[in-house]
C-alpha cells in the first residue's frame, strides 16, 4: 500500500492516487520549510544561516508548484483558495460572509 493510504490502491482512481502523491509532497514542502526556518534561526554563521534561508525560499517555490497543480485539478479547491487568499479581511469573518452567501 502507498504510504497514507486508507483505502486500497486497487480500489482507486488514478486521478486519486496522483492527487494523494501531490499532497504528501506539499506536506513535506511544508516540514522542510519549517525544518530550514528553524535551523536558520538557530544557527549563528551569517553565510550557512543564508544558505538555508535560500532552501528555505526555494522549498516556498515547490510548495506553490504543487497547490497549483492540485488547484487545476480539484474544482472545490479551487473554490476555496478564491474565497480566502489574497483577502485582508480577518480570515473568520470572510468565512462568515461566505458561508451568508450560500
Amino acid at each position: 500500500m502507498h504510504e497514507g493510504l486508507h483505502e486500497e490502491i486497487t480500489d482507486l482512481r488514478a486521478e486519486t492516487i496522483d492527487e494523494h502523491r501531490a499532497m504528501i509532497s506539499l506536506v513535506e514542502e511544508f516540514e522542510a520549510i519549517d525544518w530550514y526556518r528553524q535551523r536558520a534561526d538557530a544557527c549563528h554563521d551569517p553565510e550557512l544561516k543564508s544558505v538555508l534561508l535560500h532552501n528555505m525560499n526555494e522549498e516556498m517555490e515547490h510548495a506553490c508548484m504543487l497547490l497549483e497543480w492540485l488547484r487545476r485539478r480539484i474544482p472545490h479547491l479551487d473554490d476555496q483558495l478564491k474565497v480566502y487568499l489574497f483577502s485582508s479581511e480577518p480570515i473568520v469573518r470572510r468565512e462568515a460572509e461566505t458561508m451568508k452567501r450560500d
